[in-house]
C-alpha cells in the first residue's frame, strides 16, 4: 500500500461525498428558486421572505458545493483513492467520464451562477442554467453504474463509499 493508493476511501472522502451530494439534490429540486428571486427584483418589486431565502440558500449551497469540491480535490491529492475494482475497459472509461464530468460541474456550475448573478453577465447565466439538466444526467449515471456494481456484479464498489472498512 502506497501513500497515493489507499485500500479505502478515508472517512474525510466518504462525508464529503455525501454532503456534496445532498448538498447538489438540493440544488436540482429547489434551485428553481433563483428565478422568481431573479423576476421579483428586475421587476422592481421586493420578494417576498420564502422566495428571499430559498434564492439566497440557492447561492449559499453554491458556494458550499465549490469549496466542499475544493476540499474533496485536496483530500483526494493528498490521501489519493482506492484502486479500481477489476472491470471491463468500457466501465473504467465511462467510471472515469462521469466522474470527470461531475467533478467539473460541481466547480462551473457555481463559477458561472456567481458570474451571473454577481457580475450580471448573462453569457454566465445561461451556461449555469444548463447545469441541472447536466447534474441531473451525471446524477443519474453515477448512481445506476453503483447500483449495477452493486446488485449485478456485487463487487463491493458501492459499500466503499459507505464504509472505511475493506472486504
Amino acid at each position: 500500500m502506497s501513500r497515493t493508493q489507499p485500500v479505502s476511501y478515508s472517512p474525510l472522502h466518504i462525508i464529503l461525498h455525501w454532503v456534496i451530494a445532498a448538498l447538489i439534490l438540493f440544488q436540482i429540486i429547489f434551485g428553481e428558486s433563483m428565478e422568481a428571486l431573479e423576476r421579483a427584483l428586475r421587476n422592481g418589486g421586493t420578494p417576498d421572505a420564502g422566495v428571499s431565502f430559498m434564492g439566497n440558500a440557492h447561492i449559499w449551497v453554491g458556494i458550499a458545493i465549490l469549496a466542499l469540491t475544493a476540499v474533496r480535490l485536496l483530500v483526494l491529492a493528498i490521501h489519493g483513492i482506492p484502486s479500481p475494482l477489476p472491470s471491463s475497459r468500457l466501465q473504467e472509461l465511462a467510471s472515469r467520464a462521469v466522474h470527470g464530468l461531475l467533478y467539473l460541474a460541481m466547480i462551473l456550475a457555481p463559477v458561472t451562477g456567481l458570474l451571473a448573478w454577481y457580475g450580471g453577465i448573462h453569457t454566465f447565466e445561461e451556461l449555469h442554467e444548463l447545469a441541472k439538466p447536466l447534474f441531473i444526467v451525471l446524477v443519474a449515471l453515477h448512481t445506476l453504474g453503483a447500483l449495477y456494481h452493486h446488485v449485478a456484479l456485487k463487487d463491493g464498489s458501492l459499500t466503499r463509499m459507505f464504509s472505511t472498512r475493506t472486504r
